[in-house]
C-alpha cells in the first residue's frame, strides 16, 4: 500500500492502475475487518451452540454403579474424545447395573476406573432410562472446538476473498491486453512505412 501511494501522481500511471489499487486497497480492509469478524462471530455461536449441548447432555446423562462381571477380551485403553486432549483413559467391560425402574441390565460399557477386574465396582454413564451412554462434553472441549471453528471460518473467508481478488484482477489484465491486441491492430500494419510519422 506504501508503493501505490507513493506512484499516485507518476504520470506513468495507467486507468487500470488505479482500479488494481482500489481492488487491493479494499481486499486488505476486509481483510483486516471482515475476516476477524466472520471468525469471532462463526466461534461465538459454536460456543453457544456446544454449551447449550453441553447443558443438554449433563441434564440426561447420570452416573450409575455397576458391577464388573468380566473384561472384553481384546479391548484395549483408549483415550475419551469428550475431554480436553483425550488424557483420562477407559477401558471396555462387561458391566451390570439397574435402570431407574429397577430392572437389571447388562451391557458393554467403558470405565475410567483403574480397577475394572471383575466384581470391582465401576461408575459409567447412563441415559434417562438407564441405557449406556457417552460421557457428556465438558466446557473446556466446546470451548476449544468453538475456537477452532472460529479460526477455520475466518481463514476461509480470508482465502475467498484472496480468490475474488485474483479472479477480478485476471480478468481487468485480460480486458488489457484486449485493448493492447485492438490498437497493436489498428497501427501495426503502418509501423515502419515510409510517410506513416514512425520515424
Amino acid at each position: 500500500m506504501a508503493g501505490v501511494w507513493r506512484w499516485r501522481r507518476n504520470p506513468l500511471r495507467r486507468a487500470t492502475d488505479r482500479c488494481e489499487a482500489w481492488l487491493a486497497l479494499a481486499a486488505f480492509l476486509m481483510l483486516m475487518l471482515a475476516v476477524p469478524a466472520v471468525g469471532w462471530l462463526c466461534g461465538a455461536r459454536t460456543d453457544a451452540a456446544l454449551q447449550a449441548a453441553v447443558r443438554a447432555q449433563r441434564a440426561d446423562r447420570h452416573l450409575t454403579a455397576a458391577v464388573v462381571v468380566r473384561r472384553v477380551a481384546g479391548a484395549r485403553y483408549a483415550s475419551d474424545p469428550e475431554i480436553s486432549g483425550g488424557s483420562m483413559r477407559r477401558t471396555e467391560v462387561v458391566a451390570r447395573w439397574h435402570t431407574p425402574d429397577g430392572a437389571a441390565r447388562t451391557a458393554r460399557v467403558t470405565t475410567a476406573s483403574r480397577n475394572a477386574s471383575p466384581g470391582a465396582r465401576v461408575r459409567i454413564w447412563t441415559d434417562g432410562q438407564g441405557a449406556p451412554a457417552l460421557r457428556p462434553m465438558d466446557l473446556p472441549t466446546a470451548h476449544t472446538h468453538a475456537a477452532l471453528a472460529g479460526f477455520g471460518a475466518a481463514m476461509l473467508s480470508a482465502l475467498l476473498i484472496e480468490c475474488v481478488r485474483r479472479l477480478i484482477l485476471r480478468r481487468m489484465t485480460w480486458r488489457r491486453y484486449q485493448r493492447l491486441d485492438r490498437a497493436w491492430a489498428a497501427v501495426g500494419p503502418d509501423w515502419g512505412r515510409t510517410g506513416t510519422g514512425s520515424g
